[in-house]
């Protein structure tokens, strides 16, 4: 009996010590290790704990469109969830606070870097923001994930506020003519504003000009592209052409997206110009500076008449004591009248001699360039 109870205390020396232990509110039964809790087949698609940028109020994950919610079913239900409303709340903010926004799209890019939509609104946001290197470093991504030249456009002009205008210029090239309509325009006006960059005011002009620069023209990018065309032109001195082309623009521009009646109106055209070429336009003029003017020009009106009086009143005291005095005078006017007369002519005939050699007066020859380039482009 007494080797069996040694048996029994020997086994019973063998097991490991069972006690408990209190883990935070529950017991956990120790047995030698600790057991790993068990995990819910349900904890995949829990909802993560929603920190980084406070969302505003309508961002939510319903408000994403058909696209991207696509986009991000490779992801975990939840955390697409996080980061579509972190998408939406870019979206929402971008045009009034583009900084924030863009603290929404890092927080959606670092969370899911490996979805293309994620990085496109990164991208896009970034160069909302100005942050050119980081918008073109994400479309690159977008450009490799896709394979297509969606962005090519935003892309070049991230290389011209680099200052690397040649580079914007080797992607339009790089790019090809195998493009959407709407982003082979938009390619243009950069590569336009890249060759201007480069000093190639005139190339700049040219690169613009195509069978869709036409004032009749009313397709979606039209208002842009009339005054892309208008500040080149504008910025290569060829100010009527300009202010034509910026009226077109105005004209075309239904939904009011740019300044082109007031870039008009600064260059030179007058309101009536204006109201002509946009039935019902109207532009705003300082009151106050017409209001001074106006005094000024009437200030000058009443000393004028003043002055004439008092001209009045010397010329018959003259007349009075020197009357041949007075005849000498209008002899002298005549003189000088005629003498001018003269000088006009020899002027007028100096500036044919000239033509009919061939001599070229360096302003009107600028006047006449700029002429046939404008009918040029508008029959291109």
């Amino acid at each position: 009996m007494a080797a069996t109870d040694d048996g029994d205390q020997a086994d019973q020396a063998d097991k490991p010590v069972e006690r408990r232990e209190q883990s935070q509110d529950r017991f956990v039964e120790v047995t030698g290790r600790r057991e790993r809790p068990q995990r819910d087949s349900g904890d995949r698609d829990s909802a993560p704990v929603e920190y980084g940028p406070r969302l505003p109020e309508g961002a939510d994950y319903s408000a994403l469109d058909v696209e991207a919610r696509a986009g991000l079913r490779s992801l975990p239900k939840s955390l697409a969830e996080l980061v579509g409303k972190h998408l939406v709340a870019a979206g929402m903010l971008v045009d009034d606070d583009p900084e924030r926004a863009l603290e929404h799209a890092r927080f959606a890019r670092e969370r899911a870097a490996r979805v293309a939509v994620v990085r496109e609104a990164a991208g896009l946001t970034a160069y909302h923001a100005g942050e050119w290197a980081e918008a073109l470093s994400e479309l690159r991504a977008v450009r490799r994930m896709s394979g297509g030249n969606t962005y090519i456009a935003v892309m070049a002009d991230c290389e011209r506020a680099l200052g690397r205008p040649e580079r914007a210029l080797e992607l339009a090239k790089e790019a090809g003519r195998d493009l959407p309509a709407d982003v082979a325009v938009e390619l243009r006006i950069v590569s336009a504003g890249a060759r201007r960059d480069m000093g190639q005011l005139e190339a700049a002009v040219v690169s613009l000009q195509g069978p869709d620069l036409d004032p009749k023209r009313r397709d979606p990018w039209s208002a842009r592209l009339f005054y892309a065309y208008a500040d080149n032109l504008a910025a290569a001195d060829r100010t009527e052409e300009a202010i034509q082309w910026f009226l077109n623009a105005a004209q075309a521009d239904d939904d009011e997206d740019t300044d082109a009646a007031e870039r008009a109106f600064e260059l030179g055209a007058d309101e009536s110009e204006i109201a002509a070429a946009l039935p019902g336009e109207t532009v705003e003029v300082d009151e106050s500076a017409e209001d001074a003017a106006a005094e000024d020009n009437a200030d000058d009106a009443d000393e004028s008449e003043v002055d004439d009086e008092d001209d009045l009143v010397d010329s018959d005291d003259t007349a009075d004591d020197h009357p041949v005095a007075d005849d000498n005078a209008a002899v002298d006017d005549n003189s000088t009248v005629v003498d001018n007369a003269a000088v006009s002519e020899n002027a007028a005939a100096d500036n044919a001699a000239a033509v009919d050699k061939g001599e070229d007066n360096p302003g009107e020859a600028k006047s006449a360039v700029g002429d046939k380039s404008g009918k040029d482009a508008v029959d291109g």
